[in-house]
């Protein structure tokens, strides 16, 4: 039917395809390869019969602009064979593979010089693609905006190839405003050590867990980007099966918009986080002295968690330019403020030494008994070293803190 209309534009949206029939259409729709320039489609788990059917196209698609394909099938992972596309879209602009592989990825590349959006997402270790051969093959895109890439599993070291000294020239990614990178921790490092990113105004990485977390490029990739030289803010979730840190300026909590960092890592218990965040936090921290605002969340499924105080202490002692801390929710009072109450004599003013304003942020009543106590233990200890603290609590009545 297509041949009785005019050579209209093409849109293909294909999700979870179920029946022979539709299959057929949208193949017939993908056959008009010189009219499609928008293709979306989405596999389930069970069957992924159009991909297969779509893998087999060998024509070049000279008006496509956007391609995203997404399989859920994550033990048997789809692959596209060199002949996709012909290897050619000269007008691609957005490109997203998630679950899926391209071995031939690196030829479409080359032929995309206008590609704004890239993200290849799921990436199996069977398939990994080290930075030093991925990174100049991106370099390419002077037009890149965002990019995206995540491996599905930890690289076992068979499959690492980490560089033991950074590259002399990096990659530089001059219209490059989104950065989303997933894996372990050697994986992100030789990425980081390899790219520069002037005008980034937000970025997300995503480790796995492991038990040592040396991110010394991680360090050098803040200290020589704009955007992260101006935090003002940060919030530590400790949830159930990962630690979630956001660091953002003054202008991102105006507007809610994009946070200018995330740090994310998949592990569990509560001291295995505490230990990751004090890790990684260390390698950069104290380069941004206008980090100011901390808040603290802690998930009530943590709460059974045995930490030791010292492990709270740990992760304070490094915010040493904040002057407000919140305390979100009854279990993440509960859980630190021991450790502020352990902070005897001169050590009171050891962690977070300018902090002015204590947000407590209980909000359905005040906290318990030891608790209370624990809180006005610190707040003198603080006032006769020279460093008053004023101690807010949430008013649920006003609908505000209230000292």
């Amino acid at each position: 039917m297509l041949d009785i209309w005019p050579a209209l534009p093409i849109v293909i949206v294909a999700e979870n395809m179920t029946s022979k029939e539709d299959v057929a259409n949208i193949i017939a729709a993908l056959r008009q390869h010189n009219r499609v320039y928008k293709i979306y489609y989405r596999g389930g788990q069970s069957r992924d019969s159009l991909l297969k059917e779509f893998a087999v196209i060998d024509k070049p698609y000279p008006v496509l602009t956007s391609l995203h394909l997404y399989s859920d099938q994550r033990l048997n992972v789809p692959v596209l064979p060199n002949s996709f596309l012909s290897g050619s879209a000269p007008r691609l602009r957005s490109l997203t593979l998630d679950g899926i592989l391209y071995p031939s990825v690196g030829k479409l590349l080359s032929s995309t010089t206008n590609l704004v959006q890239l993200s290849l997402r799921h990436i199996p270790h069977s398939r990994y693609i080290a930075p030093e051969t991925i990174v100049p093959s991106l370099s390419t895109l002077s037009r890149l905006e965002s990019l995206s890439l995540g491996l599905q599993h930890p690289q076992s070291r068979a499959h690492r190839t980490r560089q033991q000294t950074p590259p002399l020239t990096r990659a530089v990614f001059l219209n490059l405003t989104f950065l989303d990178l997933k894996g372990d921790v050697e994986y992100l490092e030789d990425m980081l050590s390899q790219i520069e990113t002037p005008i980034l105004d937000g970025c997300n990485l995503r480790f796995f867990n492991q038990l040592v977390f040396d991110t010394p490029s991680l360090g050098h990739f803040i200290r020589r980007t704009e955007i992260f030289t101006t935090i003002h803010r940060s919030r530590i979730e400790f949830l159930s099966r990962a630690v979630v840190v956001t660091l953002s300026g003054r202008e991102e909590m105006a507007n809610n918009d994009r946070e200018a960092l995330q740090l994310e890592i998949s592990c569990e218990p509560l001291d295995w986080q505490l230990s990751a965040v004090a890790q990684i936090l260390n390698s950069f921290l104290s380069s941004i002295p206008t980090l100011e605002c901390l808040e603290i969340i802690v998930s009530p499924q943590l709460c059974g968690d045995e930490v030791e105080d010292i492990q709270w202490q740990e992760v304070l002692h490094l915010f040493t330019s904040v002057k407000d801390m919140t305390l979100a929710f009854e279990d993440s009072v509960r859980l630190v403020v021991p450790a502020l109450q352990g902070l005897a004599g001169d050590r009171a003013t050891e962690v977070l030494p300018p902090l002015q304003d204590l947000f407590i942020g209980t909000y359905s009543r005040l906290p318990s008994g030891p608790v209370m106590k624990a809180i006005g233990e610190f707040i003198t200890t603080r006032r006769v070293h020279g460093h008053p603290l004023t101690v807010h609590y949430w008013d649920a009545m006003s609908g505000k803190y209230v000292q």
